[in-house]
């Protein structure tokens, strides 16, 4: 299959990418390298440098390279940065979904993996969470994928589009080849081993007095190759069916000073840890359910244990110690 995948010189796209490749599909990447990494795009994908909102550029990659379906990741992802300035993730996340989607009807592509997010439900009702728990998101991050949603379901009614999105939490780990490589960073994991390898001094703790088992938020962590693979069985799916929503998790939480504590045993270095105020839009809380995708597609995470998750990570970030040269 010919497949466009926005977004896929980022972190999580880049390792779909290898996947799909690995798959036996023609895999196109489009992605401005505003946060990707042109080293991180495999070396049998097309590259296409250039922005979603770029209209005609959009247009003529969907039809040149004939694509069949699309995996959309391209997206500001930062939950603490939307409450500071979230009309900026409204344009990125929400505007220009709308403008890839647009395209893909005037392409023909009536198939899309959207890569959605755990922070659709906010303060979540239970845990673990359920794909049909009510959506009520904390933060602009949160919102604007959530309206994300809503569009792919009036074009599924209106227009024939078949979707998944998948709800994730906290993607984590590497393979052997790709790893996380923000600027600057702000995920936990990566943070947490920049102090390990001598980067940074400390780590900051965002809240102690969450209802949480320790005092710090608790999150639920899934390796970014598990994750890789249930967007390709995702893909897969929805050539024959409508529409799916899965959330996308270990279904075990662990909080932050766990994750410290796992990476102080990984990594064999002491992590200081300094205790500031909590976020604007941080639930205590998220750690999902993934019944549904084992049920009905047959998926399971491999890597769900976070000394696993955290010693790819490591392993990756010790070969590539300034990350990806390009």
């Amino acid at each position: 299959m010919r497949i466009l995948v926005t977004g896929g010189a980022g972190y999580i796209g880049s390792v779909v990418v290898a996947e799909l490749v690995r798959a036996g599909h023609n895999v196109t990447v489009y992605d401005n390298l505003s946060r990707g990494h042109r080293g991180a795009v495999h070396a049998e994908a097309q590259l296409a440098v250039a922005d979603l909102a770029d209209t005609n550029t959009l247009d003529r990659c969907l039809t040149e390279n004939k694509i069949e379906a699309v995996m959309h990741f391209a997206a500001s992802i930062e939950a603490g940065e939307s409450m500071k300035f979230p009309e900026q993730f409204f344009r990125n996340n929400t505007a220009n979904t709308l403008g890839l989607l647009e395209a893909m009807l005037r392409a023909g592509v009536r198939s899309i993996v959207f890569s959605s997010t755990a922070a659709l439900y906010g303060e979540p009702e239970r845990t673990p969470i359920k794909e049909t728990d009510t959506l009520r998101p904390t933060n602009a991050y949160g919102e604007s994928k959530l309206l994300a949603e809503r569009m792919l379901e009036w074009l599924n009614r209106i227009h024939g589009l078949r979707y998944a999105s998948l709800r994730y939490f906290n993607a984590a780990g590497a393979t052997p080849e790709l790893g996380e490589a923000h600027d600057p960073e702000t995920h936990l994991i990566p943070l947490v081993l920049q102090v390990a390898a001598g980067k940074r001094e400390s780590i900051s703790i965002f809240g102690a007095d969450y209802p949480t088992v320790d005092g710090s938020c608790v999150r639920d962590y899934i390796h970014v190759l598990d994750l890789a693979k249930a967007h390709v069985l995702a893909l897969n799916a929805i050539q024959t069916r409508d529409k799916l929503v899965y959330n996308i998790g270990n279904g075990a939480g662990f909080s932050v000073r766990q994750v410290v504590e796992a990476a102080r045993r990984v990594t064999g270095h002491p992590i200081p840890i300094i205790e500031a105020p909590r976020r604007s839009g941080d639930p205590a809380v998220l750690v999902a359910s993934s019944d549904k995708i084992r049920n009905e597609l047959g998926w399971h995470p491999t890597f769900a244990d976070p000394e696993t998750i955290i010693s790819d990570a490591w392993d990756w970030h010790r070969r590539n110690p300034n990350g990806y040269s390009k």
